[in-house]
């Protein structure tokens, strides 16, 4: 999978989980992927920002997620404003 195509489905992805993530007054946005196309950095913003959860939504949800669209992705970091 070329860079372009870990990218698009990455997104895809984030649009799976996104309406979760604005039922409660967050989102997430993809900042880069990086490593050889093996670590994704997003940023998750509104109430997900100081939620208590957040980590938990991180590697149960966002990473799982992603892995299914995206296998080769080792890690998705969550960069705080």
């Amino acid at each position: 999978m070329n860079t372009e195509e870990v990218k698009l489905n990455v997104e895809k992805a984030l649009d799976e989980i996104r309406p979760f993530l604005q039922s409660d007054g967050g989102d997430i946005s993809l900042l880069a992927i990086e490593d050889n196309n093996t670590r994704v950095k997003v940023q998750l913003q509104g109430a997900c920002v100081g939620c208590s959860v957040n980590q938990m939504t991180l590697k149960s949800g966002v990473e799982m997620t992603i892995k299914k669209y995206v296998p080769q992705i080792e890690e998705v970091i969550n960069i705080e404003v």
